[in-house]
């Protein structure tokens, strides 16, 4: 009786779409990503210190568009803050976000995503995944879906208290 191995599938690997912002480079689900473009043109809020900086049409469907330098540290650029706009699919919309800059896309597996330090059970990070480590990079995970319904809601509030 001949036996054969069977190989033993590694560790899952998660994609992660790699992006600068402020210095600093974060990761989301790639799975979640529609396209990468740059848009030439935006409907732009005139209210200041909103994450979402305004509306995009993009193959007929009409998305807000949300600044992650205002999101993410509520830091205003003057120049034109449509460099790179990832097109993101995720729960119950699509939506535009701008960021500093696309780096790549990086495959991670469970040991290669660990806690933040000092992040363990504080509540205003609870969008963040872990730190991914890939050969000597470091990246922020965000939960995306999460960031922007804590966005939402903390806009909200801050609509509703400003009436």
């Amino acid at each position: 009786m001949h036996t054969t191995d069977t190989p033993t599938p590694g560790p899952a690997k998660t994609e992660f779409l790699s992006f600068q912002l402020g210095g600093l480079e974060y990761g989301l689900d790639f799975s979640k990503v529609k396209e990468l473009r740059v848009l030439n043109s935006l409907e732009r809020f005139a209210s200041e210190g909103e994450i979402i900086s305004g509306v995009a049409v993009s193959r007929g469907v009409i998305m807000p568009i949300v600044d992650m330098r205002v999101a993410m540290s509520g830091r205003h650029d003057s120049a034109d803050p449509l460099t790179d706009v990832i097109i993101l699919q995720l729960s119950n919309c699509v939506m535009g976000m701008v960021v500093d800059g696309v780096t790549d896309v990086v495959s991670l597996d469970d040991g290669q995503i660990h806690p933040i330090p000092g992040t363990e059970g504080e509540a205003a990070v609870d969008y963040l995944l872990g730190l991914g480590h890939c050969d000597g990079r470091r990246l922020i995970l965000i939960d995306i879906d999460r960031l922007m319904s804590i966005q939402r809601v903390a806009a909200q509030g801050a609509k509703q208290s400003a009436a």
